[in-house]
C-alpha cells in the first residue's frame, strides 16, 4: 500500500521545528544568565574595592577589607582575597553558577595614585 498524500507533514514539520527552538532555548539560557552574573560580580568587586579605598584614605570609619567583605556580602557574591597598599585596595570577589566559580578583580584608590 502505498501513500499519496503528504496530508500531515506540515504538523510534524511544525513539531521538529518547535522541539528545535526549545532545545536551543535549553541550551543559551544558561550561558545568558552566566553572563548575567558574571557583570554582578564584575560590578559587587568595583563596589567593594571602592568603598574598602574610602575607608584606607579615612572618608569612612573602619578597615578596608572588612568594609570590603560586607559590600561584597550584600551584593551576593565572596570576597575572595582584599590587598592594601598604601591607599590602593584590591579586591577579587567570587561566586558559584553551575558549579563553575565566577571571579572578578578590582582596583581603587585616590585620583592620581598611580593607578592610570
Amino acid at each position: 500500500m502505498r501513500l499519496r498524500s503528504d496530508r500531515g507533514a506540515g504538523s510534524i514539520l511544525g513539531v521538529t521545528i518547535l522541539g528545535g527552538v526549545l532545545a536551543a532555548m535549553a541550551l543559551l539560557l544558561p550561558l545568558y544568565i552566566g553572563m548575567s552574573l558574571r557583570q554582578s560580580v564584575v560590578g559587587a568587586a568595583d563596589a567593594a574595592a571602592l568603598a574598602a579605598a574610602d575607608v584606607a584614605v579615612g572618608i569612612l570609619p573602619g578597615y578596608p577589607c572588612e568594609v570590603a567583605a560586607v559590600v561584597a556580602s550584600a551584593n551576593r557574591t565572596t570576597l575572595a582575597r582584599c590587598d592594601v597598599d598604601g591607599l590602593i585596595v584590591t579586591v577579587s570577589t567570587k561566586r558559584q553558577f553551575l558549579g563553575q566559580t565566577l571571579r572578578a578583580t578590582a582596583t581603587a584608590g585616590p585620583p592620581r595614585s598611580g593607578l592610570n
